[in-house]
């Protein structure tokens, strides 16, 4: 029998600053359009999405500015880092999307990068408000007094 893998190991790319920067509404799971030296090289772990947004234009869906680093095995046939990459969502999904986007001022932010149980690299894609400062401080006011808690009860 095959063994199965842990939930955290096919993580290709995360964005650990959005859930301190955005308050996040609702998520979705998007498909990739990506080529074959794209694939291997998020396989290798060193995508970066961290200046990563997405964006609808013509009645498509894109990802810009994420970096997904060359393959190095793949010579001349390899893919350009920084290119915008094609988001694949249902038509539906993208017309609430984008009407939330202009409607309520809100943004198109990836949380991650990762393999499904299939092999097939999927985005988590994040609809957010931008945080103020009085807002990031009560976050990290929330997470130092978790801290303390934890500690408090591993103590007795």
């Amino acid at each position: 029998m095959a063994k199965k893998k842990s939930a955290g190991s096919n993580i290709a790319a995360e964005n650990r600053k959005a859930r301190f920067n955005y308050e996040i509404v609702d998520t979705l799971e998007a498909g990739l359009a990506l080529t074959g030296t794209e694939v291997k090289s998020l396989r290798g772990g060193k995508a970066s999405i961290a200046e990563a947004y997405a964006t609808e234009e013509q009645g498509e869906l894109w990802l810009i500015n994420s970096n997904l680093p060359e393959y190095l095995q793949a010579n001349r046939f390899n893919h350009n880092p920084k290119r915008r990459r094609k988001l694949l969502v249902h038509k539906a999904q993208l017309n609430r999307l984008a009407g939330a986007v202009q409607r309520d001022g809100m943004t198109l932010v990836p949380l991650k990068i990762y393999f499904n149980d299939k092999g097939t690299a999927k985005l988590e894609l994040a609809l957010a408000k931008g945080k103020n400062a009085p807002d990031k401080r009560q976050s990290i006011k929330e997470r130092d007094w978790n801290r303390q808690k934890q500690r408090i009860l591993k103590q007795g």
